[in-house]
């Protein structure tokens, strides 16, 4: 049995007896002695006003820890039937970048009718984390960090960071900034409890500092990060000021997110936010047909190919029993393609000369596959076919392979130098294109090589 369904499986009927007999003490436990993850998986299963309940039955901190555990859709709901200064008080208590998430989700009138329940310093830090665009450092990161002036000795940089730990998200990394907030340099817990107490900041801090820019996208942050297996990685403005941070666990999100967006594209699917289960039947159907459409489109135009040579497959009756084999062959070739170069566009950072190397690997590589596969296509169909006939379906092959896996590396590339996301160019699309260019030169070799036959 799955581990979370296990949770729920145990705990789930506990709970609901807790609520019936209103076991305040019961509840109580239920928040505070489970981890925040555990509590939130089971309360998932629940009605968002009873879940509530539950909720009302520990401090808010412990509030903010479970709610911040629950999926979107969940916390949307929760946030539905939960009173205004009730809810205030619940976002307030949420670190800083999982706050945002949630209200960037909500009603925009909502947002503004809770934001003058909250305290002045959280207000102003929530507008100005809002008011960065979708997708960017700016929205994922978190302005709970730990800062020192570069002018203190390390027994005084250990007495701020006691002040400062209760309100930050990581202490493991500590930024120096000036008077102006600019970034200085960077250094770790470690290194500051290792140092003498009279030691200046300013001799032991890393000065070398790698960070990302405010505006940046949120993937390409999180590949950086990932990059040098950092904990957190600070975010400056265009003018080298500190901002907020980027934590591995934003990080984690953001990279969950995206390969869900691309797993959805590369099965023709629009990306859809929450659970296949609680998402509405017609919103399913939407993204799924947008794309069945657009499917439907190109094989329409192979049909019209198809039409087109009508005269041809009368003449050469065989190749309609070996057209599937050709389709396969370039279809399969040019997935293949589009499945590597996409997933080495996200995970490497690519510049010119990468590009060409990575073109002329694959026009070789698909040079390899389509002789292989055009030679065995020619022996074995010559058990049905004559030798002029197979070599027709040998060539073809030939020129499917290289051609489709030529598609699978132009088209993603494309769409990429076009600012798209190259998952766009999905599994079943490529293989679409391949069978409307398989069709083309399937026919035009039977034209081209049988034909004395034909005449």
């Amino acid at each position: 049995m799955h581990q979370n369904s296990m949770y729920r499986s145990l705990l789930l009927p506990d709970l609901r007896v807790m609520l019936s007999e209103n076991d305040e003490a019961g509840l109580s436990e239920f928040c505070d002695a489970l981890h925040p993850a555990v509590s939130a998986e089971v309360l998932e299963e629940l009605e968002s006003r009873e879940a509530w309940r539950v909720l009302t039955h520990c401090d808010v901190r412990r509030q903010a820890e479970i709610f911040e555990f629950l999926d979107h859709p969940q916390q949307m709901m929760l946030v539905d039937v939960v009173e205004r200064k009730e809810l205030s008080k619940l976002i307030e208590a949420m670190s800083a970048d999982e706050r945002v998430d949630v209200l960037s989700k909500m009603d925009p009138g909502h947002v503004e009718n809770l934001l003058p329940l909250m305290a002045h310093a959280e207000r102003t830090d929530i507008r100005k984390l809002l008011s960065y665009p979708e997708n960017s450092a700016g929205s994922i990161m978190t302005t709970d960090y730990a800062s020192l002036n570069e002018g203190i000795v390390a027994s005084e940089a250990l007495e701020q960071l006691r002040h400062q730990a209760p309100d930050s998200e990581t202490i493991y990394y500590v930024y120096i900034v000036d008077e102006g907030r600019r970034l200085r340099g960077i250094i770790s817990l470690r290194e500051l409890i290792l140092s003498k107490p009279g030691t200046p900041i300013s001799n032991i801090m890393n000065r070398d500092v790698i960070s990302v820019r405010v505006d940046d996208d949120q993937e390409s942050v999180a590949h950086e990060l990932a990059r040098f297996d950092f904990i957190a990685i600070p975010v400056v403005d265009n003018q080298n000021r500190l901002v907020g941070i980027v934590t591995h666990d934003d990080v984690i999100d953001v990279l969950q997110e995206e390969a869900q967006e691309d797993a959805y594209r590369a099965g023709a699917v629009q990306p859809m936010q929450g659970s296949y289960l609680t998402l509405p039947v017609l919103t399913i159907s939407w993204n799924r047909g947008i794309w069945l459409v657009a499917l439907l489109g190109a094989a329409l135009m192979t049909a019209a190919v198809l039409n087109h040579y009508q005269s041809v497959s009368t003449s050469f009756v065989w190749m309609i029993s070996f057209l599937p084999l050709v389709l396969a062959s370039g279809g399969n070739a040019g997935t293949q393609s589009a499945t590597l170069i996409i997933r080495a566009i996200a995970v490497e950072d690519l510049d010119k000369s990468d590009l060409f190397r990575l073109m002329k690997r694959e026009i070789l590589t698909a040079t390899i596959l389509g002789t292989t596969l055009m030679l065995l296509a020619f022996f074995g169909s010559l058990m049905f076919l004559s030798w002029s006939e197979a070599s027709v379906l040998a060539l073809t092959v030939f020129l499917v392979v290289v051609l489709g896996s030529i598609n699978g590396l132009v088209f993603p590339l494309i769409f990429r130098r076009l600012g798209m996301d190259p998952a766009l160019m999905s599994n079943p699309l490529i293989a679409s294109l391949s069978d409307l260019i398989g069709v083309f030169i399937y026919f035009n070799a039977a034209v081209w090589l049988l034909a004395e036959q034909k005449a």
